[in-house]
């Protein structure tokens, strides 16, 4: 149920931010199409509809209630409208806007590294490097993508540390600096052993296909980013985080979340629902639900156990579900394989105007050079934040629809389920310091999820069976 905030406000899903455009190209995907279906580490916006600093009124929060217990805080006031306390509200601000300047300041860095790194010939000596060890290519992709993702790497490390300390500032995150950085290192390891590999596929690709190049590797790319999404619960979500059985600790919570999904017609069994332990690192709430076929598996977040009442957490799975008995997975990956085919034939296109004007100057013989590959990476990043608005509006679009099905499916399961909605909304931008107040540019280029505000109005009147109307989802 959570949103765009990580690239809005920083970088927690950008640990292999370069790494992910490498392997598989799949962010021109994510471009063109907006695969709009994993949103594990991704938080809520908020707008205070029109309200001023000085007229907040006292959140219906956590933070106000700590001695109220969660079943009862929800129904102490009737949650119309978002409301931060002025101090709130001026920490949300600022938390936003230095997340903001930060995400234009990364991109703008990332075109300046990579034009440094081409211009000053740093990656054709690289090259040259890795060719004078060995005539083979693999030994040479062994050496070349390592050396050019560790210079990335580094560059942009100034970066994710300062987002990290602005998030122990203010308290979004617990995180220690070593823990930090061994995520940070575990994410680069794993990110360059899917570099080497998509090096060397596109590289042979490309020699086998000079022309037709972008087609063939766009047939091998798909298969592999679905096994990669296929796996990634089991193998790459636990490298970061510690997964418990849900039914060992909360029994009761994947009981209910059992008949939801039932009820969904997305059925998980128990046995794949999860407690992430999310308190060691974050003070963040989510929820989600992940994976395919066999990998599908709910994921709550203690934090969220912690500070939400049982209800509105079945209000946030509920959502997550929507996405899957809407058919947004299957739809944003249709989407996804569109957009990887439109954005590789364009970076084809690109990277040969680039190279004949150029190619020379920066020491690129060719598009087989492995140095042609940080050419591809600039081309990239240049239509991955042109597309972003493309990205953003198509998944606000399916939360929105995400939105209404949670209401509907909690409908008559969840007692007063609008107003528990209305509060897990409240309860979430609370404690998340989601922005009171986004300009329209930051929400049209930024924002996967409509702003908070207007998600908690809405569920607060979306209210089709007192006016008998049938729902839109859930008959």
């Amino acid at each position: 149920m959570k949103n765009l905030g990580t690239q809005e406000k920083g970088y927690k899903k950008g640990r292999m931010f370069v790494v992910w455009r490498f392997a598989f190209l799949v962010f021109l995907g994510g471009i063109w199409g907006g695969l709009a279906v994993g949103h594990a580490n991704a938080k809520p916006v908020a707008v205070p509809l029109s309200e001023r600093p000085d007229q907040m009124a006292p959140a219906p929060a956590a933070s106000s209630t700590k001695d109220t217990p969660r079943e009862e805080r929800a129904l102490q006031q009737t949650t119309d409208q978002y409301r931060l306390t002025r101090e709130r509200y001026e920490k949300a601000v600022a938390y936003s806007r230095a997340g903001y300047t930060l995400y234009f300041v990364y991109v703008v860095w990332g075109f300046v590294a990579l034009y440094l790194l081409l211009r000053l010939r740093f990656v054709a000596k690289l090259r040259d490097f890795a060719e004078a060890q060995s005539g083979r290519r693999v030994v040479q992709a062994v050496i070349f993508v390592p050396g050019l993702l560790l210079a990335l790497a580094l560059l942009h490390l100034p970066i994710h540390m300062y987002w990290h300390k602005l998030s122990l500032r203010y308290e979004q995150s617990v995180q220690g600096w070593g823990s930090w950085f061994w995520d940070w290192t575990k994410g680069e390891l794993i990110g360059t052993g899917l570099g080497v590999g998509a090096a060397l596929l596109l590289s042979t690709v490309i020699r086998w296909r000079p022309r037709t190049w972008w087609l063939y590797f766009w047939f091998a790319a798909v298969p592999l980013a679905l096994f990669l999404f296929f796996i990634s619960p089991w193998f790459l979500d636990p490298v970061f985080n510690k997964f418990l059985p849900l039914m060992e600790r909360h029994p009761e919570l994947a009981e209910s979340i059992g008949k939801l999904t039932q009820r969904a017609g997305v059925p998980v069994p128990t046995q794949r629902m999860f407690l992430m332990e999310a308190s060691k690192k974050t003070n963040e709430i989510n929820a989600y639900v992940t994976g395919i076929g066999a990998s599908k598996r709910v994921v709550v977040w203690d934090t969220t156990i912690q500070k939400m009442s049982p209800d509105e957490v079945l209000v946030v799975v509920g959502h997550e579900l929507g996405h899957y008995a809407l058919g947004h997975v299957v739809k944003g990956f249709a989407l996804f394989l569109g957009g990887l085919l439109i954005g590789l034939y364009v970076a084809y296109r690109a990277l040969q105007w680039v190279l004949g004007r150029w190619g020379q100057q920066w020491g690129v013989r060719g598009q087989e050079d492995w140095a042609a590959l940080a050419v591809l990476l600039l081309i990239m990043s240049v239509m991955e934040f042109v597309g972003t608005p493309i990205g953003s509006s198509f998944s606000r679009a399916q939360e929105h629809a995400a939105d209404v099905y949670g209401l509907e499916v909690t409908h008559g399961t969840v007692p007063n389920s609008q107003e528990v909605a209305a509060h897990a909304f409240q309860v979430m931008g609370e404690l998340d310091l989601a922005d009171p107040n986004p300009s329209p540019f930051i929400t049209f280029w930024l924002y996967s999820h409509p702003p908070l505000a207007e998600r908690l109005k809405f569920a607060h009147d979306y209210d089709p069976w007192s006016k008998g109307e049938g729902p839109k989802y859930v008959k």
